[in-house]
Formats: C-alpha cells, sequence, structure tokens
C-alpha cells in the first residue's frame, strides 16, 4: 500500500514540476501540453511493478456504469468540440464585443459586465472553454486600452471556475462526482444554485475589493470589430449546443446517458460541416480549427490517473481516507479537503480518488460530502496553478500574451478569494441541505 502511495506522491510532484517549468511537445505542427506524462509515466510504474494488472484497468474502462471514465471523456470532449466551433464562428468574440460596446468608459463598469458575461456563458459551456476563449481577448483588449489586465484576468478565471458549479456539465468533476453518486442533472441544479450565487457574489466583492485602486485608473478603449462571417454555421451550432443542453437537463426524465446525448448531437455536428463542405467542394476551416484546438492531452491523463486511483482502492487507501475523515462536519471536512487535495494531485484525479472515499460513506448524509467535493474541485482551482487543467492553460496562454504574473502572485490572490467564497459556498449548501 505504501509504495503505492509513494509512486503517486511522487507523480503528483512530478506534475506540479511539470506545470511550473511548461516544457512542450509538437507533432505535425500541433503543439501538446506535458503535464499528462507523469500520470503516464506513474500508471506505468504501478502496472510494472504490479500493484495493479491491466486486466482491472480495461474492466474498469469497460464497465457499463454511468461512471465509466470513457463515457465521462466522450460527454466531456463532445461538449468541448462545439463550445470551440462556436467560437472558431466568432460568436463568443462578437458577444463580448457587443457587450462592451454598450459599457461606459469606466474600469469597474467594464470589471462588473465582464465578470456577468463570464459567468453566464461558463453555465451554458464549461471553465475549460471559457478560458480557451476569453483569456486571448482580455489580454489584447487591456493592451489596447492600457490598462491592468490583473484584475480582469483574475476575474475571468475565478468567474469561470466559479459559474462552473452550476450545471453539472460545468466540469468534469462535476461529472464524475454526479453520476458516480447517481445524481441526475435536476436534482444537481437544485442543489448547487444556492451555494453558486453565494460563491459568485462573495468572489465578485472580494475582488472588487482587492482591485478597487486599479480599477479606478482611467482608460483608453478601443474595441476591435468583430463579425461572424459565416451566420449559417453559427445558427447550426448555437441550434445544437442548446439542443444538448436542453436534453442533458431531462436526460433522467428520457432514460439516455448523458455521454450518449451529447456524442449524438457533436455527430450531427460534424454530419452538418461534412455536408456543407460537400456543397463548398473544401473542408471548412471551422472544423479543422476545432479538433485542433481539441485538449486530446486529457484523454491519456484521465485515464492514467484513473489507473493510479484503482491502484489506491485495490491497496486500501481509499478505505482509510474516509475513516480518519469521519462522518461528521462533512460539508466542511470534505469541502476544504478536496480543495486542498485538487491543489496537491489536480482536481480530476482528485475526484476520481474522492468518488471512492465517498462510496465508503453513509448514502443519506454521504450525498453532502459528495456536493462539497464538487465545490471543492472548483474552487480549488484559485489556489494554485495546477489545481485544475484550467489554471495550466490559462497559465501557458498568459506567458503567449508575454502577461506578468508569476506562481507566488496567483497563490496569493487565490488564497484571499478562495477563502471566503469557499465558506460562502458551503453556507449555501448547508442552507439548501437543512431545508
Amino acid at each position: 500500500m505504501f509504495s503505492v502511495i509513494i509512486i503517486c506522491i511522487i507523480c503528483s510532484f512530478g506534475m506540479i514540476a511539470v506545470n511550473l517549468t511548461k516544457p512542450r511537445l509538437k507533432f505535425l505542427r500541433i503543439t501538446l501540453n506535458t503535464y499528462w506524462l507523469t500520470a503516464l509515466l506513474g500508471a506505468g510504474l504501478l502496472l510494472a511493478f504490479q500493484f495493479i494488472s491491466l486486466n482491472e484497468v480495461f474492466k474498469g474502462l469497460t464497465i457499463d456504469t454511468a461512471i465509466n471514465p470513457l463515457k465521462i471523456l466522450i460527454l466531456f470532449l463532445s461538449m468541448t468540440a462545439m463550445s470551440i466551433f462556436l467560437d472558431e464562428t466568432g460568436f463568443f468574440r462578437y458577444l463580448a464585443n457587443t457587450v462592451l460596446k454598450r459599457t461606459e468608459n469606466n474600469q469597474l463598469t467594464i470589471f462588473t459586465v465582464f465578470y456577468l458575461t463570464i459567468s453566464i456563458l461558463t453555465v451554458f459551456t464549461s471553465n475549460d472553454i471559457i478560458i480557451l476563449i476569453f483569456t486571448p481577448f482580455i489580454c489584447y483588449f487591456t493592451k489596447t486600452a492600457k490598462i491592468n489586465p490583473i484584475p480582469y484576468l483574475i476575474s475571468e478565471f475565478v468567474a469561470a471556475n466559479t459559474a462552473s458549479m452550476l450545471l453539472i456539465i460545468g466540469n468534469p468533476t462535476n461529472i464524475y462526482l454526479a453520476t458516480s453518486n447517481g445524481i441526475n442533472f435536476m436534482n444537481y441544479l437544485t442543489v448547487m444554485t444556492l451555494p453558486t450565487i453565494f460563491a459568485s457574489v462573495t468572489a465578485y466583492f472580494v475582488m472588487l475589493l482587492l482591485f478597487f485602486k486599479k480599477l479606478g485608473q482611467p482608460i483608453s478603449r478601443v474595441t476591435k470589430e468583430s463579425k461572424v462571417e459565416n451566420k449559417f454555421l453559427l445558427t447550426i451550432g448555437l441550434v445544437l449546443l442548446s439542443t444538448c443542453t436542453g436534453m442533458l437537463a431531462v436526460s433522467s426524465y428520457i432514460h439516455l446517458e448523458m455521454w450518449l446525448i451529447a456524442f449524438a448531437c457533436f455527430a450531427s455536428l460534424i454530419l452538418v460541416l461534412l455536408l456543407f463542405s460537400l456543397l463548398k467542394r473544401r473542408l471548412t476551416n471551422e472544423l479543422l480549427q476545432t479538433f485542433k484546438r481539441m485538449p486530446w492531452e486529457i484523454i491519456p491523463f484521465i485515464i492514467s490517473m484513473f489507473a493510479m486511483v484503482l491502484a489506491l482502492e485495490k491497496g486500501g487507501v481509499t478505505v482509510m481516507m474516509s475513516e480518519l475523515f469521519g462522518d461528521t462536519a462533512l460539508i466542511f471536512v470534505y469541502g476544504a479537503v478536496s480543495t486542498v487535495f485538487a491543489n496537491l494531485i489536480n482536481n480530476i484525479p482528485m475526484s476520481v480518488m474522492f468518488s471512492s472515499v465517498l462510496a465508503n460513506l453513509n448514502p443519506i448524509v454521504g450525498i453532502q460530502a459528495v456536493y462539497a467535493t464538487i465545490i471543492g474541485s472548483n474552487i480549488g482551482a484559485y489556489l494554485t496553478p495546477v489545481g485544475a487543467l484550467a489554471g495550466i492553460m490559462w497559465f501557458s496562454i498568459l506567458k503567449k500574451n508575454s502577461i506578468a504574473l508569476n506562481f507566488t502572485q496567483f497563490i496569493k490572490y487565490g488564497v484571499i478569494i478562495a477563502v471566503p467564497t469557499l465558506c460562502a459556498a458551503l453556507l449555501g449548501l448547508i442552507f439548501v441541505t437543512l431545508r
């Protein structure tokens, strides 16, 4: 058991080191992040030393349940692809510019509009998508307006990782933890609405106090015109994403699994785009760019971390953790511990591991711990850049745009914002569960 723990700890610190140095791989003009390599190495070591067998991993990956990691990957990647496609049509840039044009030349107003816009869009897409789409836009906007980019970038990151709590599809961690505990779309929404509102409002006012002085500086705003070149493709993308979200909301009533709905909508998008390409006699650039921008690295990362968690579960580590955490004050214990663990091993493997820990709790009271862990998996992204995939991608984009924000500064802002926000979200969860 201790050998398994040591291998997992070494791989976790290796992943942190990789994210700090940010080495990259290039393959056929596609640049890949390397955070998944340490996870792959860890899984390989566990297999090599026979702490877990290849057959056990295969069975875990092919098990016919809602928590099958392959199903969750299909759900996440399908939603991601549809969102990236919308961005390729220019929809999000157009929407952001339209909103900004209706604001005054006042940083406080723009800051608030940004926060609300990003929060709303995150609800219907995901935190990772918003980070990929809006971070370059904010870098451009603040440079053009000659203002400090840090308040807006921190606000974007916080808004995306807070609003992602509201819907079950907002974050892969939500999907995994909820489905592994039999929580459907509507039940999830009913419980998580109040915690998300509490967290979003608290985070906004904390950031307002934190950046008030910087936001009082004058602005020279020049907004670049952004047009939607192909309204047909935009309409198709919006219809399919809206249909997918609506069907996910009623998936438990129509007896269709969420991954199947998402994949069907994504497949429909591909089919329409291929037919459109045949008519135009060329492959649409939006389709090519969508596949190029997909976070394919998440596939080996999720599978490797799943194998590591299976080894920990086999060694009795998850049972030991559930006994250590106890069965009282579940909301605050699991909310705090999951936040910390998300920054030790990243929030996705943390969620996979904690789903096993939560399985050892009494189902009646354990559901509180499930929602608390979901909150921790989202808000935990604030603390360090390795807490979530969104943080890894976000820092990479900042580096490309020569934004000066180091690891220490991120942690300083993260702690100041995360502590009151986490407490507010957990308090909201207590109010809901006391009803």
